[in-house]
């Protein structure tokens, strides 16, 4: 077995995610990849990537494969940049990495290895699984219910900077960093990754110029339900939005914006918003005035496609249970004075 396949990653079919515009007749598609079954793609990220020699010629073949295949249905034209290249490549060592640790679980004989690969800069990269950082307590027991080191050639320091963040209920120490979060993480919530940060803060900014389409709006919204959380009962705290206008619907915008704002009044938010006129804007943060700055890749728009209208799925009521997209969170030290 070359790679293990998530299907618990996989979202379920519905209706709209089947086309209804043209596509390729099956004969005509599957005669083209019985073509490419006899060129090998395998050596496309040579020379921009290295395998770590801890990988065993077994598992380095599995990933060989995995990638050549990808390589061939993705960029069969051979047009792939250096980052999609890169992606191809983690997705393909992740896969096998599955492979490995399963038997791992079964065989103790099995010795571990690192599954990480380096830049032509010489910068390593260790590559995870979701499940793995999501639970690593259960994740790394063994046949004898003891806990296996991870990866045991990579130094602690230089494992944490390489692996994608994992969010901890526990309340973290208020510290500058950066943070990565995989597609499909779940486990990740407004509360547990901007909440520390924005409790005991009296105004709060936000910046995105995208808060248009419903959801985004309702991203705002929990935001808010963050900060009155946070907040104590006899407290008022403003929060102020800059955001872009909707010029297709800018009067359903500016109308959820006021329902959000005669909302909070009554649990003591202070709510406002207006529309940025230079239309520059591009950069999306959150700034408090006790010190704080949290730059967002995506801005709030973190979590993929879930059911909205279903009151009885997790996923609605509880942000940890939504799968989320990738992106990168960024929190600085701010000088409120200036």
């Amino acid at each position: 077995m070359h790679w293990f396949l998530p299907g618990w990653e996989m979202d379920n079919l519905r209706n709209e995610m089947f086309s209804t515009g043209f596509g390729f007749v099956v004969d005509y598609l599957a005669e083209v990849l019985r073509s490419l079954r006899s060129y090998d793609f395998s050596d496309r990220y040579q020379g921009k990537f290295t395998l770590s020699s801890d990988i065993s010629t077994r598992d380095r073949d599995g990933i060989n494969k995995t990638f050549s295949g990808l390589t061939k249905i993705l960029f069969p034209q051979g047009n792939a940049s250096d980052a999609e290249i890169e992606e191809l490549l983690r997705f393909s060592i992740e896969g096998r990495k599955r492979v490995k640790d399963q038997l791992m679980r079964v065989d103790a004989t099995y010795a571990q290895v690192s599954f990480t690969y380096s830049d032509a800069a010489g910068g390593v990269k260790a590559v995870t699984t979701l499940e793995e950082e999501e639970f690593p307590s259960y994740y790394h027991k063994t046949v004898d219910g003891t806990a296996e080191d991870p990866s045991p050639d990579i130094a602690p320091q230089r494992l944490a900077e390489t692996r994608p963040a994992t969010v901890s209920l526990a309340e973290p120490e208020l510290t500058e960093k950066h943070l990565t979060f995989q597609e499909n993480q779940k486990g990740v919530s407004f509360d547990n990754l901007f909440g520390p940060y924005l409790q005991g803060a009296a105004r709060v900014t936000i910046t995105d110029p995208y808060l248009r389409l419903f959801y985004q709006v309702r991203n705002l919204m929990e935001l808010l339900e963050v900060i009155v959380r946070r907040k104590a009962p006899d407290e008022e705290i403003a929060v102020h939005l800059i955001t872009g206008e909707d010029e297709f619907r800018g009067d359903q915008q500016k109308e959820n914006f006021e329902k959000i704002k005669e909302s909070a009044s009554s649990v003591g938010v202070a709510f406002s918003w207006e529309f940025d006129s230079t239309g520059t804007i591009h950069a999306r943060h959150i700034v408090t005035d006790h010190g704080w700055k949290i730059s967002l890749d995506r801005g709030l728009d973190i979590f993929q496609q879930y059911e909205m209208n279903d009151a009885f799925t997790f996923a609605n009521r509880l942000q940890e249970y939504r799968q989320c997209k990738a992106f990168e969170v960024t929190f600085i030290r701010a000088d409120v004075n200036k």
